[in-house]
């Protein structure tokens, strides 16, 4: 599994990658290879400003269904409309195609309470 340097991770195995004022967010490798055959992406707050930890969708895997949280507050700017044909993306890709949501981001110190990839790779022991 990989977890690259350049992301920030959360405890509830989102990641997030930071360009500028905005960030992408998704699910670690380590959260699709436990969820397995992800079929479907359900996020309905595009345009929602939410607080960390705060819920901005669903994941569905043919196991189960899961939450996904805010690793940091922001607003929904944008979701990644390719996952409504092709969920399997988060598996295939989880880091680049796979981004579930654009946030801006609203206390851009936040990201400082995150874990380094190191940090998520002791949490998750790998």
């Amino acid at each position: 599994m990989s977890y690259p340097d350049n992301l920030k991770y959360s405890k509830e195995h989102e990641w997030v990658r930071v360009e500028g004022d905005y960030a992408y967010v998704g699910i670690t490798d380590f959260a699709q290879g436990e969820l397995g055959d992800i079929v479907f992406i359900e996020v309905d707050t595009e345009g929602d400003e939410l607080g960390i930890n705060e819920t901005f969708g669903t994941v569905e895997a043919v196991k189960t269904v899961s939450d996904l949280f805010m690793p940091v507050s922001g607003t929904v700017e944008e979701i990644n409309a390719e996952l409504e044909d092709e969920p399997e993306k988060v598996n295939d890709s989880p880091y680049e195609d796979g981004w579930i949501i654009k946030i801006k981001l609203a206390d851009p110190s936040e990201l400082d309470e995150l874990l380094s990839a190191a940090d998520y790779k002791d949490l998750i022991g790998d």
